[in-house]
């Protein structure tokens, strides 16, 4: 080969590579969010310490379900689930988490499995992260 064309294959590579690597951090989630919308404060969820925690993104990140297909694979949960269901989704945002009386439901289970983690509702809603 010559050295044109294996100097131009190293280029190539290192633009795909660097290309990649962009894209993986674009779509990295963030450390931590702030959920908002309840009436009793947001939540300040600590998405990096859950991902420790659980190992594997399905654990909370549900496969789509046939009435909305996912954009992508662990989208936020809000890009499906709002306030007031909205057709055609049927469940809304606050019962993708737990149930109104909040003693069921993703994450209270969870915690309850774990035996560790928030387990009353002003553990994690705060009137700050409003």
């Amino acid at each position: 080969m010559n050295r044109r064309y294996i100097a131009l294959l190293i280029i190539l590579a290192v633009a795909v590579m660097g290309a990649t690597f962009a894209f993986a951090q674009a779509k990295k989630a963030p450390d931590s969010v702030i959920l908002k919308g309840a009436p009793m404060g947001g939540v300040k969820f600590d998405h990096k310490a859950h991902v420790t925690a659980a190992k594997k993104c399905d654990t909370c990140h549900h496969a789509s379900k046939p009435e909305k297909a996912n954009a992508a694979p662990n989208q936020a949960c809000t890009d499906c689930h709002t306030k007031t269901a909205t057709a055609p989704m049927k469940t809304k945002l606050q019962l993708a988490f737990h149930n109104p009386a909040a003693n069921a439901g993703v994450c209270i289970d969870c915690h309850k499995a774990q035996a560790k983690g928030p387990a009353k509702c002003a553990d994690c809603h705060k009137k700050e992260n409003i």
